[in-house]
């Protein structure tokens, strides 16, 4: 497993001057999917964080970073690691589902805060010291279904992969286009994130013709379907979730992502927001440093969510620090606690406002809808 550290160099200096306290650092451990099937989001979640402060409130961030694969296993073998030889005062991860609810159970079990760059359900269990950076699904998922309404959509399918994300898609296109009413889901598939082909579900789903289908995937796996719907003939419109909104699926998706209807965050099109809207001025910061960096329609939501967990560090480490050192468990209490007292927190993906049981903390400024067009994303007005 391959360790990368920041600010060790940082770290060395301090320990050859003459009482220099270590023990001022915050400690951040990442655990991240920098190979295997989310690479795709892991790498640009990584990739934030070159942009990101190395210090915070006068306390130096160091920040140990760790490759899960995806594996919930790793990602449980990631956090122990963390808690036990780094005293870690801050936790993030995962890049995908699975492994992040892993790092949830032990982040709650010892009491280190985590900050999950995927959607996860949150259970009572969670709710004391899991936040969420990615926006919730009920608040994607209505503004996709909305869509649906507004295009004369009577019936739709779903296909999606066959772990926590996917069962958290379907299971909310069920409840909200339940409620709303007019709209019937005829037809469901599921296909794991490794696969590399669904040729058998997407057949059935054609045969069902439904007027529109949902795909409840993300990174490049998001993609595989897509482009097999479009192969197969299938002309209706096709919805993504968030966790499709990289520039990684029109390269892969190529001519089938065409016409796509995508739900995103904010930072996939800062350009286009209101001077006045408060998530415009971080998301142009990160996109601007990125796409320096790494080229031209490079940005990421997935480097949105890493950016932002930073963003609402900036804002919360300082009011901890005035009641507790870092490296203790005091520290990762006022942590916790400073979440809960500092609001309307900006960052690129939303507007955050964290309670007792709201562990996501963003409303509605936190989504745009994006089509395809051209090889180019698009807002949809």
């Amino acid at each position: 497993m391959k360790t990368l550290t920041w600010t060790v160099v940082v770290a060395a200096a301090a320990m050859a001057l003459p009482g220099a306290v270590l023990a001022q650092d915050i400690t951040i451990g990442v655990s991240i999917s920098t190979t295997g099937p989310a690479a795709a989001l892991g790498i640009p979640e990584k990739n934030a964080l070159e942009f990101v402060p190395t210090e915070i409130g006068g306390a130096k961030i160091k920040t140990i970073v760790l490759d899960d694969a995806g594996d919930p296993t790793a990602a449980t073998t990631n956090a122990r690691r963390f808690v036990t030889e780094s005293n870690a005062d801050i936790i993030i991860g995962s890049s995908t589902t699975p492994p992040s609810i892993a790092i949830s159970t032990v982040a709650n079990e010892v009491g280190v805060p985590q900050f999950s760059l995927a959607p996860l359900p949150i259970t009572p269990a969670r709710e004391k010291w899991t936040a969420v950076m990615p926006q919730p699904v009920p608040i994607m998922g209505k503004v996709l279904y909305e869509h649906m309404k507004k295009n004369n959509i009577k019936t739709v399918g779903y296909i999606g992969f066959s772990d926590s994300y996917g069962d958290l898609w379907l299971n909310d296109l069920k409840t909200q286009t339940g409620a709303m009413g007019g709209i019937t889901v005829v037809a469901e598939e599921r296909y794991a994130r490794p696969d590399t082909s669904v040729a058998g579900q997407v057949l059935k789903l054609v045969a069902a013709n439904p007027d529109a289908i949902l795909i409840g995937a993300s990174g490049t796996g998001a993609a595989l379907p897509q482009s097999a719907l479009r192969e197969r003939g299938y002309k209706g419109l096709i919805y993504q979730t968030h966790g499709a909104a990289s520039m990684d699926f029109i390269r892969i998706g190529g001519p089938s992502a065409e016409g796509v209807i995508m739900a995103a965050g904010p930072v996939m099109a800062p350009e286009g927001q209101a001077d006045s809207a408060l998530t415009k001025k971080p998301g142009m910061a990160l996109n601007t440093a990125y796409e320096a960096k790494y080229g031209a329609n490079t940005r990421s939501q997935f480097a949105g969510h890493m950016y932002d967990a930073f963003e609402v560090l900036k804002r919360v480490v300082p009011v901890a620090l005035k009641t507790a050192k870092p490296g203790t468990p005091e520290f990762r209490e006022a942590i916790r606690k400073a979440l809960l007292s500092e609001k309307e927190i900006a960052a690129s993906q939303g507007v955050y406002n964290f309670t007792e049981t709201n562990r996501f903390g963003t409303d509605d400024r936190s989504r745009i809808i994006l089509t395809v067009k051209n090889g180019k994303y698009e807002v949809v007005k």
